[in-house]
């Protein structure tokens, strides 16, 4: 008999109806005869806010009361996605919903999608710290997630009639918004610019403005834990709303100004800071987030202390700083023991050493923040003076250990023009990890060299992991419930490496083609959703083969369209026919910065792709591209499941983990992939001879950069390579116009530096072994299988057992 654990709540469907006519009648005013989906959603969200209610409360107060050390994970993104489903799991109502829907005579999917999305993230980043603070409650640990509410989160994609990618507001928060609670009555001071001046022997700023951060909360129910952490994500208020006495000379714009000023810091993430403007908000806005959560820290684990003992601070909590954003949250914890506590300076650096660790998530050095130390010195000019003796402490103490000056002046934290986040967060740290063993390794042999040689204990790897609850129960039902049948057991939903166990059953060819049905299940619902939500026409019977990440040159989705144009290069050329072709439909999803010019034209060069090779009948609908807009959680959730083939092709050396490529293997894809990232770590585990591997490892793009990269080389030499580019160079994307992607044309021959023309033909190679293997449905779904139980390491809840024990050092809190 099959084992269920899955949290159950005693409720019923009928009192879980009730509770609902309830928040309908008391709270939303309206019956269930009047109630539309989206009065029930807040309803049925609320209610369920209720049932984690008393579960909260007690989590927060063993957390103050006991000795069990917290995390604080600051970070500026959190992509969330959305937050019923995933509620209703962890309190155990799912079916006592779905129940009570009906019973009230709604639908029970109109009623879940009309929750918004909140767009808080922008990929990887955010799904992550998303999936970090679920896996730290599910494991029990005491923890609080410290963002920003964006009013319009990153943006809403949409394409115009010519493929361009338009950037729009994301209205998440136009409707009741039901899992926010907004705290005024804790709320924080942040302040900005005017100067230093010293009195009585003492430093003190005097700010010229200061803006109310108000913190919005938001539930984190762990799984099966009976814990419930909190979201705490700030939004901006202005202390000075409205000047009535400028309003009243009819100046309306100029009566709410300081209101404007306030509130853009919290308006959206990731400003474009080509401008100065630009610069300046995103710096308010890192300030903005971390200082308010340093004093919200002390509140919490202080309460009504006038004077606390804050040496104990790195014992109550430990702040890990999700990539360089939050990092000026060093000087500002310095400052904050020193200028409002009157500590001296060497216990405050002990204090804040001790508190704080840095994940690096790049490789790249223009993702390494550097900021102009005029900005600084404009906006947190007490800060800039703090930074600058930890500059001069830093380079003394390089001095003392025999460090050399050309090297001390190389790993300069304030070089006097800027402020290099990343070293301030290696030195003003206790620990700095990456997030897959070759990043880790990358970051100590390359990007942070010097600093490895000097403090080879700081530096430690943490590879990352998504949460098998939403990603695979949630997203995943019909897997989750063959893995369950499979198992004997749901325990793997919170022991993911209990999957393993399912790789005897890959030898079992009826379980293999119940794991088939399951996938072609996925198929027919993706094909039903895509046509449902944008018009698509997709075919189920073909390849599914995705390509979904943030749009970047280093991800490489011009070599995943190139070598689409270089299959229908073929075809048109009738070098090969479209009936020897293997139906094959690849989806794209992904969002450009507003500002990334090059990415923008990408994004422009696959939708005219799409548009050219979809409604050309010599294709015979064997080859179609496809661009949902807007790719988020939601589609995430319906596209993963469906996907056979999926696509993680980044240039050696550049990728520093990836978190979707986890996400394809546990869901059954096949991955075609370089040597990049977390993809080496889900070789190793799944099989050299259970992932389609391609392309140069990075010795040899490192060789390859040493002896001058000429890209045109590689154009003349491939007729496939120069067929398909000499498609996009003379308009046959562009109704005519050659000038449309010349600019992406020139870069791809004259610098393409990250290398797609060179790992073309070894990309294009493998596509012949691909389709060989898809050939045998059988062997696909036998390896596909494989690959799902081999994948339970890549659990979020592994990665926090790593960080607890390698870099935290606290645990889950006592029963």
């Amino acid at each position: 008999m099959t084992e269920i654990t899955a949290p159950k709540s005693a409720i019923t469907a009928e009192q879980f109806a009730d509770e609902i006519r309830e928040q309908l009648k008391y709270t939303q005013g309206v019956t269930v005869e009047q109630a539309k989906p989206a009065d029930v959603y807040v309803a049925a969200s609320a209610a369920v806010r209720r049932h984690l209610m008393d579960s909260w409360f007690k989590t927060q107060a063993d957390m103050v009361n006991g000795n069990t050390k917290a995390v604080g994970y600051l970070s500026a993104e959190f992509l969330m996605g959305k937050q019923l489903r995933n509620a209703l799991l962890n309190a155990g109502l799912t079916e006592q919903f779905n129940a009570a829907v009906k019973e009230l005579g709604f639908s029970v999917q109109d009623v879940v999608n009309a929750e918004h999305e909140p767009g808080l993230g922008n990929g990887g980043l955010g799904r992550l710290a998303a999936c970090f603070i679920d896996s730290l409650a599910s494991l029990g640990v005491p923890a609080f997630g410290y963002g920003i509410q964006y009013k319009y989160g990153i943006f809403e994609q949409k394409f115009d009639e010519n493929g361009k990618q338009i950037e729009t507001p994301d209205y998440w928060l136009t409707n009741e918004e039901p899992w926010g609670h907004i705290d005024y009555n804790r709320d924080q001071k942040v302040s900005f610019g005017g100067e230093v001046v010293e009195e009585n022997g003492k430093k003190v700023w005097k700010p010229a403005w200061s803006v109310r951060a108000v913190p919005v909360d938001y539930m984190v129910p762990g799984y099966a834990s009976g814990r419930v952490n909190t979201l705490r994500l700030w939004t901006a208020k202005s202390y000075d709303e409205f000047d009535l006495l400028t309003f009243n000379k009819s100046e309306y714009l100029d009566a709410v100004k300081p209101q404007v000023e306030a509130e853009n810091i919290s308006k959206i993430l990731y400003p474009e800071d080509s401008t100065p403007q630009g610069k300046a908000l995103r710096l308010e806005q890192q300030y903005f987030f971390v200082s308010a959560s340093i004093h919200d820290a002390i509140r919490v684990f202080y309460p009504g202390q006038d004077k606390p003992d804050l040496t104990t601070f790195a014992d109550k909590i430990t702040f890990q700083l999700n990539d360089t954003h939050p990092v000026i949250g060093i000087p500002e914890l310095m400052r904050v023991l020193m200028d409002e506590y009157g500590y001296d300076w060497d216990t405050a650096w002990t204090v804040t050493n001790k508190t704080f660790n840095y994940t690096c998530h790049t490789l790249l050095p223009e993702a390494l923040e550097v900021w102009p130390s005029k900005l600084i010195g404009e906006l947190l000019p007490r800060h800039l003076e703090i930074i600058e003796k930890i500059q001069d402490q830093f380079a003394a103490e390089l001095k003392t250990k025999g460090v050399d000056e050309a090297t001390i002046k190389d790993m300069a934290i304030y070089t006097g023009d800027s402020v290099r986040m990343a070293y301030l967060a290696t030195y003003g740290g206790s620990h700095v990890n990456g997030v897959a063993e070759l990043h880790s390794q990358l970051l100590k042999d390359v990007t942070l060299k010097n600093f490895s040689d000097v403090y080879p204990d700081k530096f430690t790897n943490v590879t990352n992991g998504v949460t098998p609850r939403r990603f695979v129960k949630l997203a995943n039902p019909r897997l989750s419930d063959l893995i369950t049948e499979g198992l004997g057991t749901d325990k793997w939903v919170s022991d993911l490496e209990l999957l393993k166990g399912l790789e005897p059953l890959a030898a079992d060819d009826e379980f293999v083609k119940k794991f088939a049905a399951v996938k072609q299940a996925n198929k027919v619902d993706f094909a039903n959703y895509a046509k449902r939500e944008y018009g698509f026409d997709i075919d189920p019977n073909t390849m599914i083969n995705t390509m979904v990440k943030r749009l970047h040159e280093y991800k490489r989705q011009a070599l995943k369209i190139l070598a689409v144009i270089a299959r229908y290069a073929d075809i048109k050329s009738g070098k090969i026919s479209a009936d020897d072709v293997m139906p094959r439909t690849i989806v794209f999803g992904a969002k450009a910065a507003p500002g990334y010019y090059l990415a923008k034209q990408t994004i422009q060069l696959i939708n005219n792709v799409a548009r050219v090779i979809n409604n050309d009948p010599d294709v015979k609908g064997k080859l179609n591209v496809y661009f949902p807009w807007n790719y988020n959680i939601r589609l995430a959730q319906h596209l993963i499941p469906a996907t056979d083939l999926d696509e993680q092709i980044s240039q050696a050396g550049k990728e520093a983990s990836g978190t979707g490529n986890m996400k394809f293997a546990l869901n059954g894809a096949m991955t075609v992939g370089t040597l990049d990232g977390a993809n080496v770590e889900i070789r190793e585990r799944v099989g050299a001879e259970n992932f389609f591997l391609f392309g140069m490892t990075v010795d040899e793009v490192d060789a390859l950069y040493a002896e001058g990269y000429e890209p045109k080389k590689y154009y003349e030499a491939d007729p496939r390579l120069k067929a398909a580019i000499d498609m996009v160079a003379d308009g046959t994307f562009s109704n005519g116009d050659k000038t449309v992607y010349e600019d992406l044309v020139h870069d791809w021959l004259t610098k393409d530096w990250f290398m797609t023309l060179a790992d073309f033909g070894a990309y294009t190679a493998i596509q012949s072994e691909i389709e060989a293997l898809y050939a045998q449905p059988l062997e696909w779904n036998r390896k596909a299988l494989i690959n799902v139980a081999n994948s339970g390491y890549f659990s979020s809840d592994r990665s926090m057992e790593d960080y607890l024990e390698r870099i935290w050092k606290t645990g889950p809190l006592a029963d």
